[in-house]
C-alpha cells in the first residue's frame, strides 16, 4: 500500500488538494492517461463489470452461452485485474501518471495470457494433473511473478514480501528452524500447485472475489454514483446535527450509512469529512480530534452489514455458514462500535461544554419522540405488509408471482420518486446555510427514500429469500441499474421540467462512470486475494499450519488470552503494509486453527465465527494505526493536524473496537450465539450497551462529570460485568458438571432435542502428540443413542471400562470438531440447573447507581461552589 504523497509543510501531511489523488492511489490506481489509451482502460473496466454481471446471472444457464466452472471464471476474473493493475497502477512514485509506457503494455497482456491460460487450456490442464507441461511451468512461473509485481503496484511491497517469503520457505524447508522445517517441494511442483490447481493462487479467496465481491462493490459504486451518498450525509446532518456535538455525531451516522456503499476506509474519510470535520471544528473540537473522530468512524464501515468488504463474503467460505448467518452474527458488535463512537462524541462535546448549532426544526422533543415512534412503527407494518404479502402471491400465483411482485416493485419505486420529486433537499450538496443552522429531516428523507429500495431488495434477497450472495447481488445491482437510469429523467418529468434528453443522457452517464468505478475499486481487491493465495497455498503445500499450532502453544504457555493477543498483535503489524482482505486471509488462515484448537484444549469452546471476526476486526484497525493508517492521512489532510498524532487519537477512539473482538470469543451471545428467546435477546442488547457505555466512560474519565480514578475503576468493573456475567455466576455455581463415562448411552439418549453434548476427548494426532481437547457434539432430534451418536458422525465402543471411539465419519461435525479413531472419551458434563447468569447484571447495576450518585452529588456540590472538580 503506498504512503500518501507529502507537502512541504510537513514530510507526512497530505495536502488537501492531493485527496483525490490519495483515494485514487489507494483504491483505483494512480495513473490517468488521455486520449485512446484512457478509452482502452475504459472500456476494459466496462467490459468486466458486464462479465460479472453476466457470470452472476441465471442467464449463462438459461441460455447456455458461456457457461463457465469455477476455475475458468477465476481465470478470467484475475485476467481482467493484471492487465488493469499495470495500465492502472504505475510501476515507481516517479513514474509518469500521464501515459502509460511500452514496458506496461507489455506486462498488461503477458499478464492477462497467463491468467486466462487457465480457461483457454482448461481441458488440457485437467486431464494431467499433477503432470504439468513445459508450457504449463512456463506461464506458471511468469504468471507468479507478474502477480507479485501488480501486488507491489497496486498494494504496496509488504504483500509482495510476505508472498515471496511463502515461496521461499516452501522450496528451501528443510534449511529452516527443526520447529518450522519441512522436507521442501521442487519447484515444478510448487508452480502447479500454485498456478495450475484450486490450492494456489486461483483458490477460494480468488473466488470469493469473482462470485461474490465485485457484485457488492459495483453494487457500493453505483448507489454513490447515483446520489446516494450525498442523501446519507445531509440526512445524518439533519438528523443530529443540532444535538451538542452533532456534526461529529453526523459523521458517526453518515460512515455507518456510507459504509452500506463503501468498502474502503479511505474514501468513507473522504466522502464525509469533506464536510463534517471542518464542521466540528466550528462548534469547538480540536483539528486533532476532528480528524481523529472522523478516521474513526470511517474504518468502521467495514464492518456495518449486510455489505462488510470482501474479507466477509470469505467468511462464508473459510467458515461454512451462509452470508445471512455472518451479517447476523456482526450485526450487535457493530451497532455497539457505533453506539461507543456516538457517546465518545457525546462526553467530549458535553466535557467541553461545546456549542449548539441552530436547529430548523419547530418540534419539541414531544413532538420529535412521536414522529420517530410514528416512523418505527410504519416502518415495521410496512416490513410485515410486505413479507406477508409476497408470501402470499407466492403460495397462491406460482410462477405469475414473481413478474407481478417485479410489476409491484417498480409502482413503489415510481410512487417514491414522484414523493421525492416534490423536494429539492437533494439537488445540491451541502450550503453555507446548513453550516449555521440543520436543514429539516423531513425534505431530505422524502427527496432520498428511494435510494433505500435496493439495499431492502439486497436485504430480502439475503434474509428472506435465503439467496446466494452474489445472486442477491446481481438481484439488487440489476434493480440500481433501472434506478440510475431512471431517476433523474423521471424526476424532470414529474417536476414538468422538459429537456428529458439531457436528464437520460446524464442517466447513462453516470451508470457508465459507476461501472467503471466498481471495476476500478476491485482491482485491489482481485489482486490481493490471488496473492494472498500464495501464501494459502504455501499452508496446504507445506502443513506449516500443524507446525504453528506447536510454536504458538508453546510460546503462549496455552493461555488463550497470550494467543488472542499475539493474534491481534499479527494483525495490526500485517495491517500496516497489508489491505484488510488480505490481511484477514494470511492471519486466519495460520492463526484461527490455532485458536480453536487451543481453546478446545482449555475447555473453551471458541466458535469458528469469533476467531475469522476477531482476526477481521483488527485487520481493518491497521487502517488508523501509526505510522501507516490511511485513514488517519486522509482524515489529517482535512483537517490540518498532525497525520501521526491524529492516528494515535483516532486509535484510543478505537479502543472499543479493540476490545469487542476479546469480549465476543469469551462471551458468543454478544455474536447472537445460543441467543433463542426473546427475553434473552433483549438482555443480551441491552446488557452489552450497558458494557459498552460503561467501558467508554472510564476511558474518557468522564460520566455525569468528571470521573476520579476508582470512579473510572468502578466503571470497567461494571462493562466488565455486564460482558461476562458468566464469569461471576461461574464462582457461584459451574456451568456444567461431569457425569461417568458408564452412563454415556444414557445421557445421550435422554439428551434434549436438538442440543449439543459437551464432552472432553484425549488421543495420539497425526504427528504423534497427545492432544485433549473440549468439544460440542451436535445430537439431533430425540432418538436411540446409536442413531444420535451417528448424526453426529460418531461410533463408539467401550474396552476395559473406558469409552474409545471407534469410527469417525468424513465431514461429519465429530470430524470438524477433530475428533479421530481410536481417541477415548474422557469425561461427559451436562448442564448444571443453575440460575440463569444474567442475574449478575444486579451488582453491575448497583455499582452503576453508586458512581452515578457519586458523580451528581459531585456536580451539585461544583455548582454551588463548595468543591472542585
Amino acid at each position: 500500500m503506498s504512503t500518501p504523497p507529502p507537502t512541504d509543510s510537513h514530510p507526512s501531511s497530505i495536502a488537501l488538494d492531493h485527496l483525490p489523488d490519495l483515494v485514487r492511489e489507494a483504491d483505483t490506481g494512480a495513473r490517468n492517461p488521455s486520449g485512446l489509451t484512457a478509452r482502452l482502460i475504459a472500456f476494459v473496466s466496462f467490459t468486466w463489470a458486464l462479465f460479472q454481471l453476466w457470470y452472476a446471472s441465471p442467464l449463462p444457464f438459461s441460455t447456455g452461452f458461456l457457461v463457465l466452472n469455477d476455475s475458468e471464471a477465476r481465470s478470467i476474473h484475475l485476467a481482467f485485474a493484471l492487465f488493469l493493475s499495470f495500465m492502472a497502477y504505475p510501476a515507481f512514485r516517479s513514474s509518469s501518471r500521464a501515459y502509460v509506457p511500452l514496458a506496461d503494455w507489455t506486462l498488461a497482456l503477458v499478464g492477462a495470457f497467463c491468467a486466462v491460460y487457465i480457461y483457454l487450456y482448461y481441458p488440457q490442464i485437467s486431464n494431467r494433473p499433477g503432470i504439468p507441461s513445459a508450457m504449463d511451468l512456463w506461464v506458471s512461473g511468469i504468471g507468479v511473478l507478474l502477480l507479485l509485481e501488480a501486488a507491489r503496484r497496486s498494494l504496496g511491497a509488504p504483500l509482495m514480501i510476505v508472498a515471496i517469503a511463502a515461496l521461499i520457505y516452501t522450496l528451501f524447508g528443510y534449511f529452516m528452524p527443526d520447529v518450522i522445517a519441512h522436507k521442501g517441494a521442487s519447484l515444478r511442483k510448487m508452480l502447479g500447485h500454485q498456478w495450475l490447481s484450486t490450492e494456489g493462487v486461483y483458490g477460494i479467496a480468488l473466488g470469493v472475489s469473482a462470485n461474490f465481491v465485485f457484485l457488492f462493490v459495483l453494487f457500493g459504486a453505483l448507489l454513490d454514483r447515483g446520489g446516494a451518498g450525498n442523501f446519507f450525509i445531509k440526512l445524518s446532518f439533519s438528523l443530529l446535527g443540532h444535538f451538542r456535538g452533532g456534526p461529529a455525531k453526523a459523521a458517526v451516522v453518515a460512515s455507518g450509512l456510507t459504509g452500506l456503499i463503501s468498502g474502503s476506509s479511505v474514501a468513507n474519510v473522504v466522502t464525509t469529512g469533506t464536510f463534517t470535520i471542518p464542521l466540528m471544528k466550528r462548534v469547538g473540537f480540536s483539528a486533532l480530534k476532528a480528524g481523529a473522530l472522523e478516521a474513526a468512524t470511517g474504518i468502521n464501515g467495514q464492518i456495518m452489514p449486510p455489505v462488510m468488504g470482501a474479507a466477509a463474503f470469505l467468511m462464508v467460505e473459510y467458515v461454512g455458514i451462509s452470508y445471512g448467518e455472518i451479517c447476523k452474527h456482526a450485526f450487535l458488535p457493530a451497532i455497539l462500535s457505533y453506539i461507543a463512537l456516538l457517546y465518545t462524541v457525546h462526553l467530549e462535546a458535553v466535557s467541553q461544554n461545546m456549542r449548539v448549532l441552530k436547529s430548523s426544526s419547530t418540534s419539541t422533543i414531544k413532538q420529535s419522540l412521536t414522529n420517530a415512534g410514528l416512523s418505527v412503527s410504519a416502518l415495521i407494518s410496512f416490513c410485515c405488509v410486505v413479507y406477508f404479502g409476497i408470501s402470499f402471491l407466492h403460495t397462491h400465483l406460482g410462477a405469475v408471482a414473481n413478474p407481478l411482485i417485479g410489476l409491484l416493485l417498480i409502482t413503489l419505486y415510481a410512487g417514491l420518486v414522484w414523493l421525492g420529486a416534490s423536494s429539492t433537499a437533494l439537488d445540491e450538496g451541502m450550503s453555507d446555510a446548513d453550516y449555521q443552522c440543520t436543514p429539516p429531516a423531513g425534505p431530505i428523507l422524502r427527496a432520498g427514500l428511494y435510494y433505500l429500495l435496493p439495499v431492502f431488495i439486497l436485504v430480502w434477497c439475503l434474509m428472506v429469500e435465503r439467496l446466494s450472495p452474489g445472486l442477491s447481488a446481481f438481484w439488487a445491482t440489476l434493480s440500481l441499474i433501472f434506478m440510475t437510469l431512471t431517476h433523474r429523467p423521471m424526476t424532470a418529468f414529474f417536476r414538468g421540467q422538459g429537456n428529458l434528453k439531457h436528464h437520460v443522457l446524464e442517466g447513462i452517464k453516470n451508470l457508465y462512470e459507476g461501472m467503471l468505478a466498481g471495476s476500478r475499486n476491485m482491482i485491489c481487491i482481485a489482486i490481493a486475494t490471488a496473492t494472498a493465495g500464495i501464501i494459502v497455498g504455501t499452508v496446504s503445500l507445506t502443513g506449516i499450519g500443524l507446525k504453528l499450532t506447536a510454536v504458538v502453544e508453546l510460546l503462549s504457555g496455552g493461555n488463550l488470552f497470550l494467543v488472542l493477543t499475539l493474534t491481534a498483535l499479527i494483525s495490526l503489524v500485517l495491517g500496516m503494509g497489508l489491505p484488510t482482505t488480505a490481511n484477514y486471509i494470511v492471519v486466519s488462515t495460520l492463526m484461527a486453527p490455532v485458536l480453536v484448537e487451543l481453546g478446545a484444549e482449555t475447555g473453551l469452546i471458541v466458535p469458528l465465527i469469533s476467531v475469522h471476526l476477531f482476526v477481521f476486526y483488527f485487520g481493518i484497525m491497521a487502517d488508523v494505526t501509526p505510522p501507516v493508517g490511511l485513514a488517519s492521512f486522509a482524515a489529517s489532510a482535512i483537517s490540518g493536524a498532525d497525520p501521526m498524532k491524529t492516528g494515535a487519537v483516532a486509535f484510543f477512539y478505537s479502543l472499543r473496537t479493540v476490545a469487542l473482538p476479546f469480549i465476543f470469543i469469551y462471551n458468543p451471545k454478544v455474536l447472537l450465539i445460543g441467543v433463542e428467546t426473546l427475553p434473552d435477546l433483549i438482555l443480551t442488547v441491552v446488557g452489552s450497551t450497558i458494557a459498552m457505555l460503561a467501558f467508554v466512560s472510564a476511558l474518557k474519565g468522564y460520566f455525569i462529570t468528571h470521573s476520579r480514578l476508582y470512579e473510572g475503576a468502578l466503571m470497567l468493573a461494571v462493562s466488565f460485568i455486564f460482558f461476562r456475567p458468566d464469569y461471576l455466576m461461574d464462582m457461584v455455581q459451574k456451568p456444567f458438571e461431569s457425569v461417568p463415562i458408564s452412563t454415556l448411552s444414557t445421557v445421550v439418549t435422554d439428551y434434549a432435542e436438538n442440543a449439543s453434548l459437551r464432552i472432553q476427548a484425549r488421543g495420539e494426532t497425526i504427528i504423534g502428540e497427545i492432544s485433549e481437547k473440549v468439544v460440542l457434539l451436535p445430537l439431533g432430534p430425540q432418538a436411540s443413542s446409536k442413531k444420535r451418536l451417528d448424526h453426529a458422525g460418531l461410533k463408539v465402543r467401550e474396552k476395559e471400562g473406558k469409552v474409545i471411539i471407534d469410527h469417525v465419519r468424513f465431514g461429519s461435525p465429530a470430524d470438524k470438531a477433530g475428533l479421530k479413531f481410536d481417541w477415548e472419551i474422557t469425561d461427559i458434563t451436562v448442564p448444571t440447573n443453575r440460575p440463569p447468569q444474567e442475574l449478575m447484571f444486579i451488582p453491575g447495576l448497583l455499582i452503576l447507581l453508586l458512581v452515578t450518585f457519586l458523580q451528581i452529588t459531585r456536580r451539585k456540590r461544583f455548582a454551588l461552589g463548595y468543591a472542585h472538580v
